[in-house]
Order: structure tokens, then C-alpha cells, then sequence
């Protein structure tokens, strides 16, 4: 892996939007990844493993539920401060993003709006340190786009809750120590429950032969008689809402997320076209690279404001999950036609595992699929602006 040279692009100066905070946490994680995780993410990648050894780091920069109080061992940080963090950790890598995207807005999160104060007292301090770490199962082998239709349920036994199903495609499985999962209940109604490793009927095989996401770790979540207390249901929201909730934190993270991927994309497709010298002169000299470049960064910037001011309406209470919906789709669809346009500038180097390109390539094939899908979130704008649902 050639060494860390990354200058994130700024074309409309929209530094100057943020606060000092906001760049001091920007830069904070932005220092990791160049120190932490660049030296190893390709070889992470390369071999498929998840590299558990920058899980104190990732605490370290306010990567777990940034915006979590700081009662519950969170940074106390606002929305935009969260995207951030999570900018730059795409930048590093989506498979590790990942893993911060799931454990602070799809276990933390749902622990801390939907749980009770024991439950908050007892999870999110930890959580928050990575002492342990989280999934969220929701997708199912039967039902991806529709959750609804989840088959994963339990019953009322007296003195607990007995839960039987299986989730698919779950980031973290593999070594969580919570999980914080959806299920039915005798009549049908879609509740959260804390499920802990070591109940007994409890595993988490891990998923193999992954082309996509390859440094982070994906699983599933098998529940056979699972008994699991009645204080570990998550009291405060059910119905599809209360996961769709989770969800929307998830893709506003996103959202900011594929900048970072593309921002990276960007930056070595630029480098290297200042660099390669063909017909006696820099490739960047030539106009079709030129238009590639031209048009990159304006996705980019177009990109960063869509997600700035996201974040300023996530700030102040007013983000609709359709807006969130637009951001994901947008931004990680930019991010990955611009990963396919670099790798055309660096030729046949970028496939290899010296740049970081085709690797972000592959994950973000996972991206523009995981947490809805890219037409999925097109008919979510379609049935916002129509009033009409598509889905039915």
C-alpha cells in the first residue's frame, strides 16, 4: 500500500460552514485513519478479515454514538459532527465505517430512544467504549426490502420471552456481544429485544466468500428457543417504525459516508493523472481526463452540500426520512461512479491492491444495496412528491 498522501477536496470552501469543533473532530479522525488504518486495510481486505485491533480507536475518536449524552459514556456531539466521523472513516474504508455506522446508530441508538434507563445504564457505556460490540437484525433470508414480512417471532412464556427465527447479512455478527434484534410477537406487533451472546440457542456464523466488504465482519443470527428476559424488550416504540427509526440514522451516516469513499476515489485518481506521463506528457493534460476530473468534483461538492445541509435539518429536528432516503441514494451512487471513473484514469494499476480504488469499488457495491436499496429509496422520494405508494 503506497503511503497515506490523502488532501480531502474542498471546491466550495465549505470549511467555513463549519465550526471549530466540527474540524477538530474531522481532523481528529481524519489523523486515525491516515496512522490506524490505512497501514493495514488493504491486507485487512486481502485476506477478509475484520482487524479488531482498531476497535479502541475507533472509541477513541467518538466513532460509537457520537451523538449519544455524555451520561451514557456518548461524545454528546451534534448530527454534522457525527457525518463527519463517519466521512472520514469511509475515506479509510466502508467495511469499518460499517461496523461504527451499526454499532452507534443500530444498537446504541435504539437502546437510547426506545430503551429504559436501566437498559441505557447498563448497554451504552460499554457500547460506547467498544468494550462490547453490536449488531442489529432486522434483514432476514426471506425478507430484505420488506422487513415487514419478517418471520422471526416469540412468545410471551410467563417469566420470558422465548424467540425463534434467523437474520441475514448482520455487520459485527460474528463477535457481538449484544444484539439488538426485531421480532414479532403473538399478534403480530414488531418489538425490539436485547439479546446477549451466550443465551443459550443464541449463534452468529459468519458469512464467507464475500467480494464486498471484505475488512468487516458479516454474519448471520440464528435464535433456536432463545430464552430472553422481559426486561431486555425494548419498552418505548414497536411497529415497522421503530427500526425504520434506527434506520434513518444509519443513512444519514451513510450519506456522508460515500463522500468520504469518493473523496478518496478522487484525490488518487487526481494524483496519479499529475503523475503518469504518456505521449511525453502528464495524462492530466489530456481533456478526456480532464472531463473525468471536472466532473468528479462537482458530483463531490454537490454531494457535500446535500449532506451539510442534511445535517443542519438533522440538527434541528426537521429531517424527514425522505430526505435522508435522497442523500443515501445520491451520495453513494455518486461515490461509486466516481470510484469506476478513477480506476478507468489509473488504467490497469487500479485493480490492484497498491490503491484503494477497486476496493472501494467493491464495498460500495455492498453500500448502494444495504440499509434500501438504490431503487428502493427512488420510489421512497417517488412516494413522498406523489402521495402514491409504489411498494403495494
Amino acid at each position: 500500500m503506497r503511503p497515506d498522501l490523502f488532501e480531502a477536496p474542498d471546491y466550495y470552501n465549505l470549511d467555513d460552514l463549519l465550526t471549530e469543533e466540527h474540524k477538530l473532530i474531522r481532523d481528529a479522525a481524519r489523523a486515525w485513519v491516515k496512522r490506524d488504518v490505512s497501514p493495514i486495510i488493504e491486507e485487512a481486505a486481502q485476506n477478509a478479515t475484520f482487524p479488531k485491533s482498531i476497535i479502541p480507536g475507533l472509541a477513541e475518536i467518538g466513532a460509537f454514538g457520537p451523538y449519544i449524552p455524555e451520561e451514557y459514556g456518548g461524545a454528546g456531539l451534534d448530527q454534522i459532527s457525527y457525518g463527519l466521523i463517519m466521512q472520514e472513516i469511509e475515506r479509510g474504508d466502508s467495511g469499518v465505517r460499517s461496523t461504527a455506522s451499526v454499532q452507534s446508530s443500530l444498537v446504541m441508538y435504539p437502546i437510547w430512544k426506545y430503551g429504559t434507563e436501566e437498559q441505557r445504564k447498563k448497554y451504552l457505556p460499554k457500547l460506547a467504549s467498544g468494550e462490547w460490540m453490536g449488531s442489529f437484525g432486522l434483514t432476514e433470508p426471506d425478507h430484505g426490502s420488506n422487513p415487514g414480512g419478517m418471520v422471526t417471532h416469540f412468545k410471551d412464556m410467563g417469566d420470558h420471552y422465548l424467540l425463534n427465527g434467523a437474520k441475514l447479512w448482520i455487520s459485527n455478527s460474528p463477535f457481538c456481544n449484544v444484539a439488538v434484534v426485531w421480532a414479532k410477537n403473538e399478534e403480530g406487533r414488531i418489538h425490539g429485544l436485547i439479546v446477549e451472546r451466550g443465551m443459550k440457542g443464541f449463534s452468529t456464523p459468519e458469512t464467507h466468500n464475500k467480494w464486498s466488504l471484505r475488512a468487516s465482519a458479516t454474519g448471520e443470527l440464528i435464535f433456536q428457543d432463545v430464552k430472553v428476559p422481559k426486561e431486555n424488550l425494548l419498552p418505548n416504540k414497536s411497529g415497522l417504525g421503530a427500526p425504520l427509526g434506527c434506520l434513518d440514522s444509519a443513512r444519514f451516516g451513510i450519506a456522508w459516508g460515500a463522500i468520504g469513499a469518493a473523496m478518496d476515489c478522487y484525490d488518487t485518481a487526481l494524483r496519479y493523472a499529475k503523475e503518469r506521463i504518456q505521449f511525453g506528457k502528464p495524462i492530466a493534460a489530456f481533456q478526456l481526463q480532464q472531463k473525468k476530473l471536472a466532473e468528479m468534483i462537482t458530483e463531490i461538492t454537490k454531494a457535500q452540500l446535500l449532506a451539510f445541509r442534511l445535517g443542519q435539518l438533522k440538527n434541528e429536528g426537521h429531517a424527514t426520512s425522505a430526505q435522508i432516503s435522497m442523500a443515501k441514494r445520491n451520495n453513494v451512487d455518486m461515490a461509486i461512479k466516481i470510484a469506476r471513473e478513477a480506476r478507468q484514469i489509473l488504467g490497469g494499476m487500479g485493480i490492484t491492491g497498491e490503491y484503494s480504488i477497486m476496493r472501494h469499488m467493491m464495498n460500495l457495491e455492498s453500500v448502494i444495496t444495504y440499509e434500501g436499496t438504490h431503487d428502493i429509496h427512488l420510489l421512497i422520494t417517488g412516494l413522498d412528491i406523489t402521495g402514491e405508494n409504489a411498494f403495494k
